[in-house]
């Protein structure tokens, strides 16, 4: 347990910093960040205020980690994907500025750091706070983009063997993305992401090239005849990046051009390159993840959760520790999925607080 709660405090506190380092050169061309950083691009954080900030891609994981402790205190077990829709519909209204004071299921919505208005894709607010929702068969717009796949990423950590079938991982993440996403390549490129940080978080030592092939044959099993063009698209990027870290002559700069890492399904091709090329080695990983022209802090995002998860929190250079804004808060966060885990109801004053009242401990 105590080993598993540092790979889920791994992947959390990864995707963080992840996110803090790749929002410096977000959108940036390679010219823009070679001439801004030098000839090897930026080598850490580039902060504007004392601590190193994050944006949407930890903000929505952080929400949706707090849906379903929500559920697992306030549902019947299976009412998971009622509790994360509260959970983005609260952080959509965090995004508005509106007061701490109003009343809300998450108490992730009155931590300044996870309200804080930093949306990579503002179109996510705007569809969030809609009274219709998308879903798969029913989408409400086309995006493609990777601004949502995060929200998949705790679905992977909070699966549980001895509770939940394996297949309810694929349901409950594309139904997730499919409410900020509506083009079958994002929603399915957040399942296979949901799967292997399932995969992971069971079986770290596996390597990362197997644990996306099983993501992306279960991801085909589940959804393939359903969605074939997604499907497609994601297995062909996905492939692309397996070929590009097995040929040791293309430079990772090439291999992220290559990849693109412009949507969704793209930024995971490019993330799972970057921890497959360098896949001992946290501060190497997230350096390839952000230095290309793309979508940096998706990727960098992604990267981070990934090796953060297999790697585990002591894994993680203490350089991007000291500096990351929400390490405390992610830190509580994954404590209470540990006792989630251990047990199956909790009565205690801050769970209550947290969970029952939707306010943080003070």
């Amino acid at each position: 347990m105590e080993k598993q709660l540092s790979y889920s405090c791994g992947c959390l506190l990864g995707l963080a910093i992840g996110d803090a380092m790749g929002c410096a050169v977000d959108k940036k061309s390679w010219e823009q960040i070679s001439e801004d950083y030098g000839p090897n691009g930026l080598l850490g954080y580039d902060m504007q205020t004392d601590y190193a900030e994050i944006s949407s891609y930890t903000q929505l994981a952080a929400f949706v980690c707090n849906g379903l402790l929500l559920n697992a205190t306030r549902g019947q077990g299976d009412a998971h994907l009622k509790y994360i829709t509260y959970a983005l519909r609260d952080w959509a209204k965090s995004q508005q500025f509106l007061s701490v004071t109003e009343k809300t299921h998450c108490w992730m919505a009155q931590v300044p750091s996870m309200r804080r208005r930093s949306c990579m894709d503002t179109r996510m607010v705007d569809t969030l706070l809609k009274e219709t929702l998308g879903t798969p068969e029913e989408p409400v717009n086309t995006y493609e983009g990777p601004a949502g796949i995060t929200a998949a990423l705790p679905i992977g950590l909070f699966f549980d063997p001895t509770k939940m079938d394996a297949h309810e991982i694929g349901e409950l993440s594309v139904q997730t993305v499919a409410m900020l996403h509506g083009a079958p390549d994002a929603f399915l490129a957040g399942a296979v992401l949901a799967y292997a940080m399932a995969g992971i978080i069971q079986e770290p030592e596996v390597p990362i090239k197997q644990q996306f092939t099983q993501a992306l044959d279960a991801v085909r099993g589940q959804f393939g005849k359903q969605y074939p063009e997604g499907m497609q698209i994601v297995d062909t990027l996905m492939h692309k990046a397996f070929s590009l870290a097995a040929d040791g002559e293309i430079t990772p700069l090439v291999a992220m051009t290559l990849l693109q890492c412009t949507t969704a399904a793209e930024c995971l091709a490019g993330a799972a390159y970057a921890c497959m090329i360098h896949h001992g080695n946290f501060d190497e990983a997230l350096i390839v993840a952000v230095n290309h022209t793309g979508r940096s802090a998706a990727v960098g995002a992604i990267t981070g959760a990934i090796m953060g998860a297999r790697m585990g929190k002591e894994a993680i250079p203490e350089f991007y520790l000291e500096s990351l804004e929400v390490e405390d808060v992610l830190n509580e966060l994954n404590e209470d999925m540990g006792k989630r885990r251990q047990l199956t109801r909790l009565f205690d004053d801050d769970w209550d607080h947290k969970y029952v009242q939707g306010v943080p401990v003070s």
